[in-house]
């Protein structure tokens, strides 16, 4: 490891795996991918492959990557050095799909590129490669991997909103529509992280360039990005109906992460959640064991608290699906709440047996 990037004139294969974010206003933040072709250019040696990790839209490694690799290294692509493109799969938390288990989807500008790319990445993918015919048709690839599963779980999320209106349990019709041998086993819950509620935005800047306005995906991306908010609004109706005063409720949020056993706080859709609550007079408090915390204070000012000095709630909301709050038992739960009587739960990720804390008294609600 080093940050000395003259160290790059050593090598011949050189992969881009930087972050791809969106900006505010939910178009591609390009300025980390720009930045490493910039700085790989000024190092680059004739004789180079340079492949792009970085989910992008198509077009991009082409169109904007290359012609900053030429100006700053002044040697010519496709000549002196040739590029490729193979996009990251990697799955954060998942101990089951792991690099070098799941297929390799690998391209290259000509099928000579296209080759020795392949063989590079065979070294270590056990899974094998597929070689996808251009450039263009792997970065695609990618960003319709998870624009597919964010229109999926925006879906769930829609159907949850509706059948709650009509006092219908979503997992219990999931449960049993997912008896049917090709029902996809998809649920409702908070979209975050930097792939699924990022990369669908790609596509749609792209199509909207070439005269297109997406209408599927991006109608799914705002019912996504509106669900923390929807949370928030169902926890302090069910405080109006427990008659327990909306302003200054004791409200504790259990999970921050964007998903279960899982370190990462960054595009977190807890923070909808959290500052909705602030909206209505509530600063909840957070605990998260498998968060870094660090990085939670530094990116939302947020303190965690330890979970075991959660006492005296009037409202829980179990928002990540962590292994280590799946053991939490009815009575577990009755000690954040103190002597009270009066205990709102919310189960976005339905991890918990309804039935026994509604038979233990909880106003219990779960997307």
């Amino acid at each position: 490891f080093t940050n000395d990037p003259t160290m790059l004139r050593q090598a011949k294969f050189h992969i881009v795996a930087v972050p791809t974010p969106v900006n505010d206003d939910h178009t591609p933040d390009l300025f980390p991918v720009e930045s490493a072709s910039r700085i790989l250019g000024q190092n680059l040696t004739p004789g180079s492959i340079v492949v792009f990790e970085s989910t992008v839209y198509p077009g991009v490694t082409e169109e904007v990557c290359v012609p900053i690799l030429e100006r700053e290294s002044g040697l010519k692509c496709g000549v002196d050095f040739k590029v490729g493109y193979s996009p990251e799969r990697i799955n954060p938390g998942d101990k089951v799909h792991r690099l070098e288990n799941i297929i390799k989807i690998v391209s290259g500008m000509d099928a000579d590129t296209l080759d020795t790319v392949a063989k590079v990445y065979e070294l270590v993918v056990e899974a094998g490669v597929h070689r996808a015919e251009s450039i263009m048709v792997a970065e695609a690839a990618k960003v319709i991997e998870n624009s597919q599963r964010d229109i999926n779980i925006a879906f769930m999320n829609e159907l949850s909103i509706i059948f709650n209106k009509m006092g219908i349990d979503t997992k219990a019709v999931l449960e049993a529509a997912g008896t049917k041998w090709n029902f996809l086993p998809f649920v409702p819950g908070l979209v975050g992280g930097h792939c699924i509620g990022v990369d669908p935005y790609y596509l749609t800047y792209r199509a909207e360039q070439l005269g297109y306005h997406s209408q599927v995906i991006l109608a799914g991306r705002r019912i996504n990005d509106g669900m923390g908010k929807y949370v928030a609004e169902n926890v302090v109706k069910k405080l109006i109906s427990t008659d327990i005063p909306v302003k200054n409720a004791r409200v504790a949020i259990l999970g921050f992460t964007f998903k279960e056993n899982c370190p990462d706080t960054r595009n977190t859709k807890v923070i909808d959640i959290y500052r909705e609550l602030q909206e209505y007079g509530i600063t909840p408090i957070v605990a998260d064991p498998a968060a870094d915390s660090a990085e939670a204070k530094r990116l939302y000012g947020i303190d965690f608290v330890d979970i075991g000095s959660i006492k005296d709630m009037d409202a829980v909301i179990l928002a990540v699906s962590h292994a280590q709050f799946k053991g939490l038992t009815v009575a577990d739960f009755d000690k954040f709440y103190g002597n009270s009587t009066k205990k709102v739960l919310v189960d976005v990720k339905s991890m918990l047996n309804q039935t026994a804390f509604k038979d233990a008294g909880y106003a219990y609600w779960r997307l």
